[in-house]
């Protein structure tokens, strides 16, 4: 992850060693070379996810690449508010290390995780959570495509929907290699410590609405915005709606800015088709494959458009 960054960005390197800084660990070792248990520890990915993200994002944007709007699914909105500028990108990265930190306690307390669900039978499933009231331990927590629905909660009950999936044929289960219950009431106490710390950071409006992820609306107040990031900690991630909202916009092509290729499927799986192009910048050869094909100029850099006070 993020090799050619680290080998030519200085300023990359110099977001990973903040969060380096937040965290307490060498997160540069960490992502160069594991071990992939300390890479996957919530506390330390989050914060290297944004790193990684912003790091490819400023590129994007150095070479002429504006978003007209922009939107991250769960850590990735932290990303997003720094590529509206509602924060910093230095900011983003203490965000995200505090984040982390506070969702692996809270998720220390109990043993959860996650599953999706493909290809649902939607309404047989959402009756079936509704009727059997396993809610006390399982809610959905992400509601990602037609295609694609996730549960978040206890064990024990993750193992009983999927048991359940299966005789009822409800759709396909695959277990996610997360370390807790996230999007779920099980993040209350992670809510409310992140909540008092939060206060710390200036939110400002964005210079492109934002889509978050508790409202799938294009957000433009800062207090807002500060609210419904709170709020996904323990809501569902509504981003079926958010791409149709976006897909609405007809906008003219897609940036999958970060690490791996989810959200570029999960566009697809959201009904847009190849008359919009989905880049994945994923690295810097990404970067100049985007630039290209989107016909963009060259800029002065990721915060050259002047703020509208």
């Amino acid at each position: 992850m993020a090799a050619d960054l680290f080998e030519t960005d200085a300023r990359f390197r110099g977001l990973v060693a903040r969060a380096s800084e937040r965290t307490g660990a060498d997160l540069e070792r960490i992502c160069r070379r594991g071990p992939e248990r300390e890479l996957t520890r919530t506390r330390y990915l989050q914060p290297l996810l944004v790193c990684v993200s912003l790091g490819y994002a400023r590129h994007l944007a150095e070479r002429g690449v504006v978003p007209a709007i922009v939107a991250g699914h769960s850590v990735g909105e932290i990303s997003a508010l720094a590529a509206a500028e509602v924060v910093s990108f230095e900011e983003a990265v203490d965000i995200a290390a505090q984040r982390g930190e506070c969702m692996e306690t809270a998720a220390s307390k109990l043993p959860g995780g996650m599953i999706a669900v493909l290809n649902p039978e939607r309404e047989k499933l959402l009756q079936w959570l509704q009727e059997t009231r396993p809610c006390e331990r399982l809610v959905v927590a992400n509601d990602n495509a037609p295609g694609q629905l996730v549960l978040s909660g206890e064990l024990a009950a993750l193992n009983e929907a999927c048991e359940a999936v299966a005789r009822e044929r409800l759709g396909t289960c695959r277990r996610l290699p997360v370390s807790g219950p996230w999007h779920s009431p099980w993040m209350k106490e992670a809510q409310e410590r992140l909540q008092s710390w939060l206060q710390t950071i200036c939110f400002r409006p964005p210079r492109v609405p934002i889509l978050m992820n508790a409202s799938a609306l294009p957000e433009t107040d800062p207090e807002r915005i500060r609210r419904l990031m709170l709020d996904s900690l323990t809501a569902p991630v509504l981003w079926r709606t958010a791409m149709e909202r976006l897909r609405a916009l007809q906008p003219r092509a897609l940036f999958e800015v970060g690490p791996g290729r989810v959200l570029s499927g999960l566009a697809r799986a959201n009904g847009f088709g190849d008359e919009t192009p989905v880049w994945k910048v994923n690295n810097l050869r990404g970067v100049e494959l985007a630039v290209r094909s989107s016909g963009a100029s060259p800029s002065s850099g990721f915060t050259s458009r002047a703020r509208p006070e």
